[in-house]
């Protein structure tokens, strides 16, 4: 990992290593995914775990963001921090993020605005919700740029303004769309999963982010910020995808939910 390139820390583990079996798996996941949504949506929410168990979910987006390849321009990814302490929001100094598909550009922000998120690769470094992302898009989205940002310990108000600040800046002769990179409830038997992640849903739906605590979405920060900025911008969720690594896996005793939403 340089200064200015992103190595992929999770290549091999949550997605396949081998250019050829990766692209074939996405591809695979995206030929299963459900039917064409009405629009090109703002927003959307996507789970990060292994393509094996949550690559389904986040297909329903990408399989969405495809059809539409030619309206977008850039896409803003806000994760979490999972491995490294983190207040505010950290914004990616790589200018490229690499996968065994290639190198993706990164889009470029006013210096002001890049201070403001607070530049700064440690978040980054060992972090998986953001890269597993990264070969969906250059699948799906090959012409685009993307912009990683890691929203820790905040307040979603704060980053909600920061999302409107971003979402402004990237504006131009594309179509710029938001992607929330979370998953959902963790560890629970499947039963308990189900009654807490369809109750998290409809708290995303109703876009109440108040609603949505630290143990209902490893990305709670970052979705919290998501739906406020939503809300402003009197978007209309629509769910797309809910269910957990038991429906795939077959064990149900210990699972992590997931779910796909659009935001229109």
């Amino acid at each position: 990992m340089t200064d200015q390139v992103r190595s992929p820390v999770v290549a091999g583990r949550f997605y396949q290593r081998s250019p050829q079996r990766l692209r074939e798996h996405i591809a695979e996941l995206l030929d299963s995914a459900e039917g064409e949504s009405s629009g090109l949506a703002r927003a959307y929410v996507v789970p990060h775990a292994g393509y094996v168990f949550s690559g389904g979910v986040a297909a329903q987006v990408y399989a969405r963001l495809r059809s539409h390849r030619e309206q977008i321009s850039t896409v803003v990814l806000l994760g979490p921090s999972h491995f490294e302490p983190l207040r505010g929001t950290a914004l990616s100094p790589h200018r490229q993020w690499e996968t065994p598909l290639g190198l993706q550009r990164v889009a470029s922000l006013p210096a002001e605005l890049q201070a403001a998120l607070r530049v700064d690769a440690t978040p980054h470094e060992r972090e998986h919700a953001i890269e597993v992302q990264i070969p969906f898009i250059q699948e799906c989205l090959p012409e685009v740029e993307i912009l990683p940002v890691a929203v820790g310990v905040s307040q979603y108000i704060e980053v909600a303004d920061l999302i409107a600040r971003i979402m402004d800046a990237t504006s131009g002769d594309g179509a710029t769309v938001l992607l929330c990179s979370t998953d959902l409830s963790h560890y629970h038997d499947g039963a308990t999963a189900t009654e807490i992640d369809e109750r998290t849903a409809e708290a995303m739906v109703d876009l109440r982010p108040d609603d949505i605590s630290t143990s209902d979405a490893c990305g709670v920060f970052a979705l919290r910020a998501c739906l406020e900025w939503a809300r402003r911008e009197g978007l209309r969720p629509e769910l797309l995808r809910l269910t957990h690594s038991g429906e795939v896996s077959g064990h149900h005793d210990r699972v992590v939910g997931y779910a796909a939403m659009s935001l229109r």
